[in-house]
């Protein structure tokens, strides 16, 4: 009898180092990075992973305050059992540990095809607990909530239960030290592993680790996405444009596809600077950003150059693209009245725009720039408000 209690603690002593050792090395994962996207990967690849939770699929979703929901964010799992036994049977032939799973994502981004991901993308739950069902009551009641094969029938009419057809789940709040800031779902489809007490506890306590993770890295986006904007228009910023445009040369380069710079210069804009004064001419150059963003399509960039010069970045877009664009920016604050534009010598606030292509035009940032440069130069000395390429 007493040998038996021996056993039985050190059994439960070695488990407990087991899961302290693999919380440690999640956490550990988790430091690797502040982008909130990779972040998210690495908590739900450590919930899934054969070398972390073992759970076959688990699903993350995160409140917004501003639109009161909750909202699915990133799904890792397989699509169905063929695709899972694919997918153990490579993790075990390569022996990938829980940092190989990781890299791998950050190489590829393998989620792109994944057909849960996307429907977990569409997820969106109302915050109201009669409406939102058990990840809504997760979140408000600040528990775990675990729903097993005899609990699951009165869930009959659960939006999450009807997409996913789980048969049991367990569903953990993700907590940032006083405040709750998503649910985070995990469930076995595939292997019909049922969800013990022990797998609760684990996940309970990583969920707590996650929650600190995932605010970290929103308050990393909100200083980013700060430092990258303009104060005063609320555009991205001469330095982000610099950045980003590189960035997306290397992968036009890469991927042998075109890709379009518009340089865009107010008409006078000095002369209405100094007759109504920099506050007027501040409003003005809120207005042209509005106007720009309205003009361009959802998938450009829109920066503030300098001044009251814009740059707008065109992903996959010919130079013969990017022109319709830019007469669509032209003719649209042309157009519009802006006040007291009477002061003008041509009585109207116009606009500029050069076009430069890659890499029909230049096949390096610097050359890229010149060009576009060059090209706003000649539409203000052939008499402006108008496009040059």
């Amino acid at each position: 009898m007493e040998n038996d209690t021996l056993n039985h603690t050190h059994e439960e002593l070695q488990r407990a180092r087991n899961e302290l050792a693999l919380l440690y090395e999640i956490s550990n994962a988790m430091h690797t990075t502040l982008k909130p996207e990779e972040i998210l990967y690495i908590i739900l690849t450590a919930v899934t992973a054969h070398v972390g939770l073992g759970f076959n699929r688990a699903i993350l979703f995160l409140v917004n305050e501003k639109e009161g929901i909750l909202e699915g964010k990133m799904g890792i799992g397989p699509d169905s059992g063929e695709e899972a036994n694919r997918i153990w049977t490579h993790v075990e032939q390569e022996k990938m540990n829980l940092e190989d799973l990781i890299n791998n994502y950050k190489v590829s981004g393998q989620l792109s095809g994944s057909q849960l991901n996307r429907i977990v993308k569409s997820i969106r739950l109302p915050l109201a607990q009669e409406k939102g069902g058990i990840l809504t009551m997760t979140l408000l009641d600040g528990m775990p909530l675990h729903i097993n094969h005899q609990t699951i029938a009165a869930q009959k009419q659960d939006t999450l239960i009807n997409i996913l057809k789980s048969e049991e789940f367990i569903s953990v709040p993700l907590k940032a030290k006083d405040k709750i800031i998503g649910v985070l779902f995990a469930d076995n489809p595939y292997t019909h592993k049922p969800i013990t007490s022990d797998d609760i506890r684990v996940l309970t306590m990583f969920a707590n680790q996650a929650g600190l993770a995932i605010e970290n890295s929103q308050l990393y986006e909100k200083t980013l996405l700060k430092s990258h904007t303009d104060s005063l228009t609320g555009l991205w910023n001469h330095g982000y444009f610099q950045y980003r445009l590189q960035e997306e040369m290397n992968i036009a380069k890469e991927a042998k596809q075109p890709l379009s710079v518009i340089m865009a210069d107010l008409d006078n804009f000095k002369t209405y600077n100094d007759t109504l004064g920099h506050r007027e001419g501040d409003q003005i150059l809120v207005q042209i950003a509005k106007l720009l963003a309205l003009s361009a399509r959802k998938q450009d960039s829109i920066y503030r150059y300098g001044g009251e010069e814009f740059a707008i970045l065109l992903l996959q877009t010919t130079k013969a693209e990017a022109y319709i664009i830019a007469e669509r920016i032209r003719l649209t604050v042309e157009k519009y009245n802006f006040p007291q534009d009477q002061t003008l010598p041509d009585k109207k606030l116009t606009v500029s725009l050069g076009v430069a292509a890659f890499a029909s035009d230049a096949a390096t940032k610097e050359l890229l720039l010149e060009h576009a440069d060059k090209a706003l130069y000649t539409a203000k000395h052939q008499g402006k408000n108008r496009i040059c390429g």
